[in-house]
């Protein structure tokens, strides 16, 4: 079930709002929320709640032997405190987190990339003169397992830190893993940013009016942007051969289709989290004005890139250990990140490029040549560099993005169909909408600034646009968020 569809608007929105506001008790309200995330996540396919239950199951068992082994008091009002920094963390609390972190990790590897790996051993095999075998799975990936994984994992890695308190309701824990707005596609919600939301959260009439605000305009980024771009872009990358600038109009439409994709997603995310009385963090802060790649790496996914940064490259020592150690450091949470996203040499393509960027920018330092240049020339040229690196995000395989690279400068594959593609993609209305999607880049302000304070013709322009997106989403015949896939 996706949030851009009748079915989850008009009837699953509309049926738990009512449920959620006519429980009379406030107690008893995230039990309801748990249920009705459960049936939403495994709608498509049920054993995929199974999965996540039991993901679940483990960090909440691993939660409570860290409560008992740092032997903590309950606090007056029946909540238990953090781990104070001063308690030594043992062997057995230290073996609870990696536990976690296995369990985790080993469901996200199974499921991800199990075909991956079995693919290339495979080739390896017939490298080497042996023979294949017969597939023995052919594994599905649960849709959003990239995203609960990493939130769960955060719940055992904060109460180890002493960074949020445990939690021993378990209806309430799992009200945070199974927590339906940010489930599928993020925001990933880390446990020390919402803790005090689960104990304690207010419901006003702005909290609710913002939410919707979020959602409209998240669902027209969705609807009037993101899948008419979707299909310009999937024509030049899907075209056996193509002139370079129908290369060039194919990969402008991806990079505004997946920014409006994903970034709609979230806004639409936060803002039903609003309307049940949480505050989830802004996921996008205009990326595509990022001055450098470490600035775009600041704005783009923040859940993603915070969590990298604070679980992933502190551990590995950061910036602690000297230049060489920050580079090679910054280079493999990278890869790491290209990967997380998907079992494909391309997404590690991916992460390389943005991590060598990285940490070419960290050794360049302030005498970076680009930092010199004008404004609006340094925005020009991250957006090129993130551009030319979603080539590799996009293309099916690793030979497809080098062809599609080499089309860019007119060395593509030649092909006497090729001439007909620009009448598939220069209808005025892709072009017009190419020119509205730069007009909001670079030229509308954001929309978690322009939904901080609600006049009346904001919210008018939130609500024609939300009743002009739910016209047209009658009409789209494709409408699938691209995130899901990751």
């Amino acid at each position: 079930m996706v949030f851009s569809s009748h079915l989850f608007i008009f009837y699953f929105l509309t049926l738990v709002l009512v449920l959620y506001y006519g429980i009379p008790l406030r107690r008893f309200r995230a039990g309801m929320l748990a249920v009705v995330s459960y049936g939403f996540y495994g709608w498509a396919n049920p054993p995929w709640a199974l999965i996540m239950f039991a993901s679940t199951i483990i960090d909440y068992f691993c939660g409570l032997a860290l409560l008992r082994l740092s032997r903590l008091r309950r606090e007056p009002d029946g909540h238990w405190p953090c781990i104070p920094q001063s308690t030594p963390r043992t062997r057995p609390m230290l073996a609870i987190v990696i536990a976690s972190i296995s369990a985790n990790l080993a469901l996200l590897a199974f499921f991800k990339y199990y075909n991956f790996t079995e693919e290339n051993l495979n080739r390896v095999a017939l490298a080497l003169g042996g023979q294949s075998w017969l597939p023995v799975l052919r594994v599905v990936l649960p849709v959003g397992i990239s995203f609960y994984t990493f939130k769960s994992m955060s719940y055992c890695i904060d109460v180890y830190r002493g960074e949020a308190p445990p939690m021993s309701n378990f209806i309430d824990f799992n009200c945070f893993e199974a927590m339906f707005p940010d489930l599928v596609a993020g925001p990933i919600i880390r446990y020390g940013s919402i803790e005090q939301q689960m104990r304690n959260r207010t419901h006003t009439a702005d909290k609710f009016a913002r939410g919707i605000a979020l959602f409209a305009l998240g669902l027209a980024k969705k609807i009037l942007i993101a899948n008419p771009l979707g299909f310009v872009a999937d024509a030049s990358f899907g075209a056996a051969a193509r002139h370079a600038l129908e290369a060039w109009t194919g990969l402008l439409a991806y990079s505004f289709q997946i920014y409006f994709d994903f970034s709609g997603y979230s806004d639409m995310a936060v803002g039903l989290g609003l309307m049940f009385g949480f505050l989830f963090i802004r996921n996008f802060d205009a990326p595509y004005r990022s001055h450098s790649i470490t600035d775009f790496w600041r704005r783009w996914h923040i859940s993603l890139s915070s969590w990298l940064r604070d679980y992933l490259y502190v551990s590995l020592g950061g910036n602690r250990r000297g230049p060489a150690r920050t580079y090679l450091n910054l280079l493999m949470v990278m890869l790491l990140g290209g990967f997380w996203h998907g079992a494909s040499w391309n997404f590690l393509m991916w992460g390389a490029i943005h991590g060598g960027m990285l940490a070419l920018e960290r050794a360049a330092g302030k005498d970076s040549f680009y930092r010199r240049l004008r404004p609006s020339l340094r925005v020009a040229i991250t957006f090129l560099i993130v551009s030319l690196a979603w080539v590799f995000f996009r293309a099916e395989t690793l030979g497809g993005a080098v062809d599609y690279l080499g089309s860019l400068v007119g060395f593509g594959p030649q092909s006497a169909g090729r001439d007909l593609l620009a009448g598939v993609m220069y209808s005025r209305y892709h072009l017009l909408t190419l020119a509205a999607a730069a007009v909001v880049v670079w030229g509308a302000p954001p929309v978690w600034a322009y939904t901080e304070r609600l006049t009346p013709v904001r919210a008018g322009v939130c609500l024609g646009l939300l009743f002009i997106s739910i016209v047209l989403m009658w009409t789209q015949t494709e409408n699938p968020f691209l995130y899901f896939q990751f």
